[in-house]
């Protein structure tokens, strides 16, 4: 056995003490071999997976158990000798690729700086080494892109990098952190068959870390399924796609079938939102071309497409932050000035955004109650009582005790309670529409459906309008009423979800249905045999 994990006691420091977040957890991965661990947020899989390089985070220590990697117990050697084996014979690849690689280096000389401070390989045994796996990687110019820097790919070819890199000293385990969660699913289908692919052919060990069901069952021989720092059940991947022992278990695949009940809109709703051919763009470059479509009243308009369609620059131009060049916004028929420092109170408080990554969306120095007060009062105008009354009414409205949360600090919420506070501020200002820019992208399954039926309630009880950026085709279809699909700034489809998806009329709809995974662990192999995930 490869690895050999038994036992395993973490614990995190608070307030009162250590406390145990990792209760004696065994974990065992052989040779070739890949295991997928999975669970809800707070489950420990990262916790699990940093501990076979025998690390643990800021604030936590390891507490018992045993950490055998090839016979040698990692917890009793010295932190010099872990480090001497972190990168040459067990490696790790982050989620966010963009925040791991150094923006001032050429990724070749990012990629080769593992072989030299181990000693296993030269300059000119690196390179050639990278270019052989950049070519699996199946990334463009195998032989010369190593020479670009890392702002200068793209995510998905950014994230094959990250991979190329941690195989650069030919390791025995790599531990793969989340390693697909943020790209789309075009992107995404490339890099999962770039690991598998890399993965075979070297013999390479892995521990694939996630929250998507679907993608475990692409990648892991084995699934292990958490939950607080516990094991719930350990099984073969088929078997445990197909038959979960545990409840617990099953309602982790029960997430997947979330659907809302679909509104009923008539021929010629009214719009919220107008964008009648909008093409804007930064510089001399356009990103939108003559880009048409409407936001009806009440209702969720999703945003579909790979990395670079457009989505987040149409939300740009919505909201005032990029004017188009051509085109109109309206705003319950009325045009919206294109500048945002154009727009009245009235017309900012009526467009509101939700953003993705709430950790970075909430000033950290402010208290919720600060963070919710501020549009209360700069857009309705209240304070004192009538401001205290409604912080506690938004609260419950995103199911949040404002007895327990109004006076904590954003770093003391979960991800899914902050991403409630950044809808409590949404609704503060009372909006018409709201942006939800890849709002549960983040999150794992649960704590997403938890959001999408917050969001679908929402929009019941107030009759907010949605327009939804994702590229998560699962999400559409669970809360969309009408769906964009763009590709290269240009709407490609437009029309009610089923017109749109069931069956997708569209070339490149079809082609983004084909590329979501599916609960099937044989179907990455059948999208390689088709040569399509290249």
């Amino acid at each position: 056995m490869l690895l050999n994990v038994e036992k395993l006691r973490i614990e995190a420091r608070g307030e009162e003490g250590w406390k145990p977040i990792l209760h004696g957890v065994d974990l065992q991965v052989a040779r070739g071999e890949v295991v997928g661990l999975i669970g809800e947020s707070g489950a420990g899989k990262s916790t699990l997976g940093l501990a076979a390089l025998g690390f643990v985070q800021g604030g936590l220590r390891f507490a018992g158990g045993r950490v055998l990697f090839d016979g040698t117990d990692l917890l009793r050697l010295s932190e010099r000798r872990r480090r001497a084996l972190r990168g040459r014979r067990v490696a790790y690849v982050a989620q966010s690729a963009a925040a791991s690689f150094n923006p001032a280096w050429r990724l070749l000389d990012q990629f080769c700086e593992g072989p030299a401070i181990h000693g296993t390989a030269t300059r000119a045994e690196s390179e050639a080494f990278a270019q052989q796996l950049y070519a699996h990687m199946h990334l463009p110019d195998p032989d010369r892109f190593g020479l670009r820097f890392p702002h200068q790919v793209s995510g998905g070819q950014l994230q094959r990098a990250m991979v190329a890199m941690a195989m650069a000293c030919k390791p025995d385990l790599i531990v793969f952190d989340e390693p697909t969660t943020a790209l789309d699913v075009t992107t995404q289908i490339g890099v999962l068959a770039a690991i598998r692919q890399a993965v075979e052919e070297t013999g390479t060990a892995g521990i694939y870390i996630t929250h998507d069901l679907a993608v475990v069952a692409q990648m892991a021989d084995r699934i292990k399924v958490m939950r607080h720092g516990r094991e719930v059940e350990e099984a073969p991947t088929r078997r445990m796609i197909e038959a979960p022992a545990e409840d617990y278990t099953r309602s982790l695949w029960a997430v997947r079938e979330f659907r809302r009940n679909a509104h009923r809109l008539p021929a010629a709703s009214a719009a919220t939102i107008r964008v009648e051919n909008v093409t804007a763009g930064y510089g001399s470059i356009d990103v939108l071309h003559d880009v048409s479509f409407d936001v009806p009243h009440g209702a969720t308009v999703a945003v579909v497409g790979e990395s670079g369609s457009g989505k987040s620059t149409m939300a740009r131009v919505i909201t005032g932050l990029l004017p188009p060049r051509r085109g109109v916004i309206a705003l319950n028929g009325a045009p919206l000035p294109p500048r945002l420092e154009q727009r009245t109170r009235e017309q900012k408080r009526a467009v509101q955004m939700i953003y993705q990554m709430a950790d970075t969306a909430l000033n950290p120095r402010q208290t919720i109650r600060q963070i919710l007060s501020r549009p209360l009062k700069f857009y309705l105008g209240l304070s004192g009582r009538s401001c205290e009354v409604r912080l506690c009414e938004l609260m419950e409205q995103v199911e949040l005790d404002p007895a327990l949360f109004l006076d904590r600090l954003p770093g003391e919420l979960s991800g899914g309670q902050k991403q409630r506070i950044g809808i409590a501020r949404a609704l503060a200002a009372d909006p018409a529409f709201i942006i939800c820019d890849e709002v549960t992208s983040a999150l794992d399954q649960i704590v997403a459906e938890g959001i999408l039926r917050l969001l679908s309630r929402l929009q019941d009880a107030t009759g907010v309008s949605y327009m939804f950026i994702t590229h998560d085709i699962a999400t559409v279809r669970a809360i969309a009423d009408q769906v964009v699909v763009m590709r290269g700034g240009r709407v490609m489809d437009y029309g009610t979800t089923a017109e749109a998806m069931d069956p997708p009329r569209n070339d490149y709809t079809r082609e983004l249905l084909r590329s979501v995974p599916q609960m099937d662990p044989d179907w990455l192999t059948r999208r390689i045999a088709e040569g399509v995930a290249s």
